[in-house]
């Protein structure tokens, strides 16, 4: 991996590596190991999105499926994507800070993407833990869209950052065996501006063989 010292630096879009490249960008922490894709070469127009995985301490990594899934999906939407692992996991420095770190990594993570995207829209998106981070760092981040995949509302504190302002969605497998979905549900229909909320009957947490219509369905809602 290469520092972020020395990234390649591509007409219209300073100090933005290849696409699917690993590479190190600084965090409050350390630096955090982080992968930028995309389909075309970006300009400093193009759509942004951050993508955060799941809990650290249960083998969550910028590699999920879930979150490789959601980060291509907004690929085919034509956003460059950034997904990274938090601190402590894989080649990122720190150690797990129980959601309050990773809030600000994440916000590092948007800051990296602003400096070379000061223009573009932010899409902010995570599953699981990652979409409590999502949520608890929306409004900081300045996210002009929110997609949370199986927000863990039993498990963390969903109600301190207040109502969501901006377009968001909020996609939960019914038959998760980790989040309640249920709780999900409730959850949902308490907020003032009801995200548009999607739920796979037969799906459990990681969406097991529904990764596929996952994607659908975001670029979909999404488009």
């Amino acid at each position: 991996m290469m520092g972020t010292d020395r990234l390649p630096r591509f007409e219209g879009a300073a100090g933005v590596p290849a696409s699917g490249a690993g590479f190190l960008l600084p965090g409050p922490a350390g630096m955090l190991e982080a992968v930028l894709t995309y389909s075309a070469l970006p300009d400093a127009t193009t759509p942004v999105a951050v993508v955060c995985h799941p809990h650290p301490r249960y083998g969550g990594t910028l590699h999920n499926k879930v979150v490789h899934m959601v980060s291509k999906a907004f690929g085919e939407l034509g956003a460059v994507t950034l997904r990274f692992n938090f601190r402590g996991v894989g080649r990122s420095g720190g150690r797990f800070d129980h959601g309050v770190g990773e809030v600000q990594d994440m916000l590092a993570a948007v800051g990296w993407l602003r400096a070379r995207f000061a223009s573009s829209p932010l899409w902010l998106a995570g599953f699981s833990f990652g979409a409590f981070v999502a949520w608890a760092g929306h409004r900081q981040a300045g996210a002009a869209r929110l997609l949370l995949v199986a927000p863990p509302v039993d498990m963390f504190d969903f109600a301190r950052e207040g109502a969501v302002d901006v377009p968001w969605m909020v996609i939960q497998g019914c038959a998760d065996e980790v989040v309640d979905a249920d709780s999900v549900s409730r959850w949902v229909k308490r907020q003032a501006r009801a995200p548009r909320y999607e739920c796979f009957d037969d799906a459990g947490h990681f969406f097991h063989g529904r990764l596929i219509p996952l994607r659908e369905r975001i670029v979909q809602a999404w488009g």
